[in-house]
């Protein structure tokens, strides 16, 4: 497998969770990271820290991905730090769970914001902006797959981003950009444990072929693979990264 060595790989949402990890992979192979984070300034910093400890190169840079000007200074420091970016990782994303019912028209709009608009803002920079041969990965989720009561909000943004990604890897293919989606499934992180029952995270253990929720380094290791020059045949696709869940 080609290494990403030298690939300037910008990863959003990537303070903490699945995208600290995703981070930590693509610097230990060799990539130049950004590390965006919104609000979780101390958090970013403490992962390019650990970064920089085993021997990588990466930087924090903050912007809310759901603010348009925002991602345009965002794309502006990340080149004007390292000349390109050849990967874009849209991680980035927020989870609120009510029943439909009690779904404010707040709750409805922030989840569109960041999971959709996030998306959308991102990859209309990376349009123009991203090196020529590159490679889009954004996060979808494989709660898609099945009737959760209380994720309905949340699965219409993860359903918007597979088409976004199905619909723009057709425009930038001309220029060797491969653009491609993954549907994580419950995945042992604070944004998916917190306030959850040990018997409803059993639950959901279970709809696994393994009989266990997943691992940040699970994700990673599949976003490392997309992002590095051996997965460019690959691109229009939504890949479940859940252990078989149904």
């Amino acid at each position: 497998m080609k290494t990403l060595k030298e690939k300037v790989i910008l990863v959003t949402g990537a303070s903490r969770g699945i995208g600290a990890s995703i981070a930590h992979k693509l610097a230990a192979a060799g990539a130049k990271v950004i590390v965006n984070y919104a609000g979780g300034k101390e958090a970013a910093e403490q992962t390019v820290n650990e970064i920089r400890q085993q021997g990588g190169d990466a930087i924090a840079l903050q912007a809310d991905v759901s603010n348009s000007e925002a991602v345009k200074a965002l794309f502006d420091a990340s080149i004007e730090q390292y000349g390109r970016i050849d990967v874009l990782v849209n991680n980035a994303g927020i989870m609120i769970t009510k029943l439909l019912k009690d779904t404010t028209d707040e709750d409805f709009a922030r989840q569109f914001d960041v999971n959709v608009k996030g998306t959308f803002n991102t990859m209309r920079e990376a349009a123009t902006r991203l090196a020529d041969n590159g490679s889009i990965i954004n996060f979808s989720t494989s709660v898609n797959r099945i009737m959760l009561p209380a994720y309905s909000t949340y699965v219409a943004t993860k359903a918007a981003v597979e088409q976004l990604t199905r619909v723009f890897s057709k425009e930038v293919g001309s220029r060797g950009i491969n653009v491609n989606s993954i549907s994580p499934g419950p995945t042992n992180t604070e944004l998916f444990t917190n306030g959850k029952p040990q018997e409803v995270i059993d639950r959901l253990a279970s709809l696994s072929a393994f009989n266990r929720i997943g691992e940040p380094e699970d994700i990673a290791r599949v976003v490392s693979f997309l992002a590095g020059d051996d997965a460019k045949w690959i691109t229009a696709q939504n890949i479940g990264v859940n252990g078989g869940m149904a």
